[in-house]
């Protein structure tokens, strides 16, 4: 079992930078990707970017070229620098650790509110 805990959201000005931190403890296997996603209000949650293990990345078309997805195996932890940020950018994100192998898990994060005014 897996437990994930979210930091570093808040409120920011359209244009503004944020950095979203997500630090995993309890057995974790490996192959895994870590994300982000994330729910505005009244919408369905959404992939943002994840990194598998190996470094891999993968972006929504909406956030490529403004976020940056990073890792550090050493420590379990999964950042989400978010640059140039939208209003449209603004809801609840959600880390998320799942299973890249034959060990099938898929723990969640609490979430964390990204508020983004214009």
């Amino acid at each position: 079992q897996a437990q994930l805990v979210e930091s570093g959201g808040g409120l920011v000005q359209s244009g503004g930078s944020l950095r979203l931190s997500c630090a995993a403890s309890g057995i974790i296997f490996r192959p895994n990707a870590m994300g982000w996603y994330r729910q505005a209000p009244g919408k369905q949650r959404d992939l943002v970017a994840v990194i598998g293990s190996g470094g891999a990345t993968e972006y929504a078309d909406s956030v490529k070229d403004r976020f940056t997805i990073s890792r550090d195996n050493a420590k379990n932890t999964v950042d989400l620098q978010m640059d140039t940020v939208k209003p449209e950018d603004t809801g609840v994100y959600y880390c998320n650790l799942k299973s890249t192998g034959a060990l099938k898990f898929d723990y969640w994060g609490q979430g964390t509110q990204v508020t983004v005014s214009s």
